[in-house]
């Protein structure tokens, strides 16, 4: 595939050049240049009002998806317990199968779960497709993708959802390379397109600095994992039927033995389920600021956070940190002191409940997400907030 420029339509006009994401078109002698970074998407060609630049590419017909219905939910369970992202992606698979006029489907796999697919009902799946068998009591690669690679091409779902987690994002791109789709990973938003009724998936993008919208218009089905802590849960009760899935491959056609498991013992804080969460940034100015910190947060029996700044600082440990490369939370209330609120701290606390920012600038983009602006000194501020409470 090739772009390239008819010299004798070019005017120079330099819209091109603004376009290109990849700079890939310079201004020589008054007309515009093709240069080999070029990806050939296109972006060049739609802006030109001359048409001088020209292309090979063909347009791609989208295929018919007609008999592709239903929004799908991998249940993740570890020893019988449910993974709390399983209910979250429920609550959102319920609202986009609702916008689609699709039902909403949970695969089990495991060994002796029977007994929690009523978990599943009760957060909104219409069935559940249970594959109980011994081969599939602890996860393996192989397995759990050989039982979702049948269940997708005999039962042609239109969404595909997982978690994040440990065990996500190692099945999810297996998955998508087998039945050959595609995948976004980390997703904090999905929805559905009003216009053409596909799934719109949208994540941090360029190292968090711009949100990107992700489309999959050309393969089926639209398979993207979102982190746990952005989605809503919520209890919608149905009296939905189970679908027995059989195992049919042996021990010998994988390729891993689980040899021991050994649970270790878990370290650091979980955020996730804090109510209340008071966290700092760089305008906290040092480990001693922090302190003020702490001690609102104990006053309000929540839990300590900050940004990446804070943790290179070293003023809190890694398992506190907040946002992209930390974890994502969502909890009643939120207070972001010193903050300045860069998109990628945005997207692991803008679901919180409600957000106080305080900040001495008066712009920064923390008050775009804030329910409370404070603009003024936080170690003036914090102190007196602190007096007040214990009043």
């Amino acid at each position: 595939m090739t772009v390239w420029i008819e010299i004798d339509l070019c005017n120079g006009c330099r819209r091109c050049l603004r376009a290109c994401p990849y700079d890939a078109i310079e201004i020589k002698d008054k007309k515009a240049h093709i240069l080999e970074r070029c990806t050939s998407c296109g972006t060049c060609i739609e802006v030109c009002k001359e048409k001088a630049i020209k292309s090979d590419i063909k347009p791609r017909e989208i295929p018919d998806f007609s008999d592709r219905k239903g929004v799908w939910v991998f249940a993740e369970q570890r020893d019988g317990t449910i993974h709390p992202v399983t209910f979250e992606l429920l609550g959102k698979a319920q609202e986009l199968a609702d916008e689609l006029n699709q039902d909403v489907s949970a695969l089990l796999l495991g060994y002796n779960v029977s007994s929690i697919v009523e978990e599943l009902f009760k957060y909104g799946a219409d069935r559940v497709f249970l594959a109980d068998d011994p081969l599939l009591k602890n996860y393996r690669t192989i397995s759990f993708t050989n039982v979702i690679e049948g269940l997708i091409n005999e039962y042609k779902p239109n969404i595909f959802l997982l978690g994040a987690t440990h065990i996500g994002r190692d099945l999810a791109p297996r998955i998508s390379r087998r039945v050959g789709t595609g995948l976004t990973a980390d997703c904090t938003e999905l929805s559905i397109d009003p216009d053409e009724g596909i799934l719109l998936q949208t994540r941090p993008a360029f190292g968090g600095n711009v949100m990107a919208t992700i489309a999959c218009r050309y393969s089926r089905p639209q398979m993207a994992t979102v982190r746990p802590g952005v989605m809503e849960a919520r209890i919608s009760p149905k009296k939905g039927h189970v679908i027995e899935v059989p195992v049919s491959f042996d021990e010998n056609q994988i390729r891993s033995r689980i040899l021991e498991v050994v649970k270790a013992e878990k370290k650091g804080v979980d955020l996730g389920s804090a109510k209340v969460i008071v966290a700092g940034g760089r305008g906290v100015g040092s480990q001693d600021g922090f302190k003020k910190i702490e001690e609102l947060a104990s006053i309000l029996n929540g839990e300590v956070a900050g940004t990446r700044v804070a943790v290179e600082e070293g003023w809190i440990p890694q398992e506190r940190q907040i946002g992209q490369t930390g974890q994502t939370v969502k909890p009643e209330l939120y207070i972001a002191c010193g903050i300045s609120g860069a998109i990628q701290h945005r997207a692991g606390m803008m679901n919180s409940r409600y957000i106080i920012a305080i900040n001495k600038d008066p712009s920064a983009p923390i008050f775009q997400v804030a329910d409370w602006g404070i603009v003024g000194d936080l170690h003036e501020i914090v102190p007196e907030m602190i007096e007040q409470l214990k009043e």
